[in-house]
C-alpha cells in the first residue's frame, strides 16, 4: 500500500480501483506534522474492519472515502 499526500494519486482515471496493491491519500487541514499525525488513529482503525487491497482511500478529519472495484464506486 502506498500512503501520501499527493493528491494525484486520488485521480482514479490514473489509478483505477483494482489495478493496484492500495493508495491511502492523507487529507489534513494542512501539512504541519501533527496534524498529518492526528489521522493515523482514523486510518489504522479502518485497516482493522476493511482491508485496502486496490481499494483508493481518502482519509481527512472527517473521516474515510473508500473508492474500490468490488463496490464498484466511480
Amino acid at each position: 500500500m502506498l500512503i501520501t499526500l499527493d493528491l494525484d494519486f486520488a485521480d482514479i482515471r490514473a489509478y483505477p480501483p483494482g489495478t493496484h496493491p492500495g493508495i491511502v491519500v492523507l487529507r489534513p487541514r494542512n501539512q504541519v506534522v501533527t496534524t498529518i499525525t492526528a489521522l493515523v488513529p482514523t486510518l489504522l482503525g479502518h485497516l482493522t474492519v476493511e482491508a485496502v487491497q486496490g481499494s483508493l482511500w481518502i482519509v481527512d478529519e472527517s473521516g474515510i472515502r473508500v473508492r474500490s472495484a468490488e463496490t464498484g464506486d466511480p
